[in-house]
């Protein structure tokens, strides 16, 4: 296992994580929920193992589906973390980390909501969530 460390937060650094080792997957998500979240055109995830993310500070939580849950920090209203109850990883937003570069999504979801002015055809694409 890759024992290297990968640290940020939210914006104000109220909120912080340490994420342990290389993320399960790394994607971009056009679906709304997520666009809307991030007041963006998609978000994008690095999906870690839960127990290889350690987290400090205060966080709000929305429960955005019947599965999903979206954290933020109550101070800058940034956005911390997202999971779904019934898998157990935590999907970190590549711009929360301290460093640019250290991961590149490996496929697209919900890309029926994917503006058009966005390049396709870079990695796999998945019209709604990803089927494997």
């Amino acid at each position: 296992m890759n024992s290297e460390i990968h640290e940020g937060g939210c914006a104000c650094g109220a909120f912080r994580f340490r994420a342990k080792g290389t993320p399960r997957r790394v994607a971009l998500c056009h679906c709304m929920t997520c666009r809307r979240v991030h007041g963006s055109a998609f978000g994008a995830y690095a999906i870690f193992p839960r127990d290889q993310v350690e987290m400090s500070g205060a966080l709000k939580t929305w429960e955005s589906s019947e599965d999903g849950r979206r954290h933020f920090c109550p101070a800058c209203g940034s956005v911390a973390y997202m999971e779904f109850v019934s898998r157990p990883e935590v999907d970190l937003p590549l711009g929360a980390f301290d460093e640019t570069g250290l991961f590149e999504p490996a496929y697209e979801l919900w890309c029926v909501h994917r503006e058009p002015w966005l390049p396709s055809g870079a990695r796999p694409e998945y019209a709604e969530e990803r089927t494997a």
